[in-house]
């Protein structure tokens, strides 16, 4: 099943008095459950093309059509509210709120939503548990290590359980051995709730954690493949993670 069609997409540019083709009537289509990546060097159009499909920036023509819902038609209060429904994010600089816990950083997508106190606690506490921080769900920011925080991240993109978590650059910050461990997190992640990840990179090697490679140059996809995953794991969804509308206490935010 196609969770997102991407139709003759198109955005152009005006810099003083040139033009500059970002994207040249892009089409592509990507399934529920997929993860994939679209990987392209700095420039390629890329990071235009993700943030066109997540709404945060409109096109010059063409279409992004997501779960049934023309995303590039809606306004901004209307495209503010599809995100907060539907799509979850990952930044490369992790962009949390360094006045609030990880436990408060990582409940914050459940709040607009109406989910109780209680409901959003447990849920936060149980995906900082599945991202192995649960004895740092009281820190802020500035407390944790880059690994961290991109750890805290995910738990916040995934905790909604959104359709769509998007990913731009996630590991760009990072070393080695932690970019394999938020990699293996964040697939992980996806794999387990059944949810669509897209991930934008000019690493071969974080493109190789896709299970397609979508290759954009200067604007136009030059190869679309089918990849076998290096993460070899398979997930099995715990039992409602979320737990919203089911009570709870807020002294688990101690654990």
């Amino acid at each position: 099943m196609n969770l997102i069609t991407v139709k003759d997409l198109r955005k152009v540019y005006r810099v003083d008095q040139e033009r500059v083709v970002a994207l040249n009537r892009i089409n592509l289509t990507i399934g529920q459950g997929e993860i994939c990546c679209i990987l392209g060097t700095s420039g390629s159009g890329k990071s235009t093309l993700l943030n066109i499909m997540a709404g945060l920036e409109k096109p010059t023509k063409g279409s992004v059509v997501i779960d049934g819902v023309n995303v590039t038609k809606l306004n901004e209060k209307q495209l503010a509210l599809f995100r907060q429904q539907n799509v979850g994010f990952v930044f490369q600089s992790y962009n949390l709120m360094p006045a609030q816990t990880a436990l408060e950083n990582v409940a914050m997508p459940l709040m607009f939503r109406g989910v109780g106190k209680s409901a959003r606690t447990r849920a936060a506490v149980e995906m900082l548990r599945a991202v192995k921080l649960e004895k740092r769900m009281l820190h802020r920011p500035t407390q944790m290590s880059g690994g961290q925080q991109q750890r805290v991240g995910i738990a916040r993109a995934f905790v909604a359980h959104p359709k769509i978590v998007f990913a731009d650059e996630p590991t760009g910050n990072l070393d080695t051995k932690t970019t394999k461990e938020v990699m293996e997190i964040m697939v992980g992640m996806a794999r387990r709730y059944r949810e669509t990840l897209v991930l934008v990179t000019h690493d071969q090697d974080i493109a190789s954690y896709a299970d397609r490679i979508i290759f954009i140059v200067d604007g136009n996809v030059v190869s679309d493949r089918p990849n076998r995953s290096v993460y070899p794991g398979t997930e099995t969804a715990p039992e409602d993670t979320a737990g919203a509308g089911k009570g709870g206490t807020s002294d688990e935010t101690n654990a």
